[in-house]
């Protein structure tokens, strides 16, 4: 934790933005435009409603994302990047893209070591 006369470190700034795994497939998700917490919840397969509901309200306060409720019976909240969440976005990009990219050996490389775990017990 930095105090306000400390500069802050590298670690400081990773722990604002990647606080936790849902916070960066929240702002991609986003990145194609504004989405109800329906629309997210869909489109981020294994997240918990209460996951969502947290994250979001963290990415709220950090000032990467804006909650906009507009007046309709029922009401209807939306969520949408700040200029800040999309810069986010665009530095984060390359390394979705790497990931994407990398998937199979990823996944192949978890297989190999999970038969290797598995033939050692």
């Amino acid at each position: 934790m930095t105090t306000p006369t400390s500069p802050p470190n590298r670690k400081d700034g990773c722990r604002a933005i990647m606080g936790d795994k849902w916070a960066i497939l929240i702002v991609s998700d986003l990145g194609a435009g504004p989405r109800r917490f329906t629309e997210l919840k869909r489109g981020i397969g294994g997240i918990s409603q209460r996951m969502l509901t947290v994250t979001l309200r963290s990415l709220e306060r950090d000032g990467l994302v804006t909650r906009t409720v507009h007046n309709v019976m029922p009401p209807n909240i939306s969520y949408g990047l700040t200029p800040m969440g999309r810069s986010l976005l665009e530095a984060a990009t390359p390394l979705l893209e790497w990931g994407n990219g990398h998937l199979p050996r990823i996944n192949a490389a978890r297989a190999a070591y999970d038969d290797r775990s598995a033939t050692a017990r």
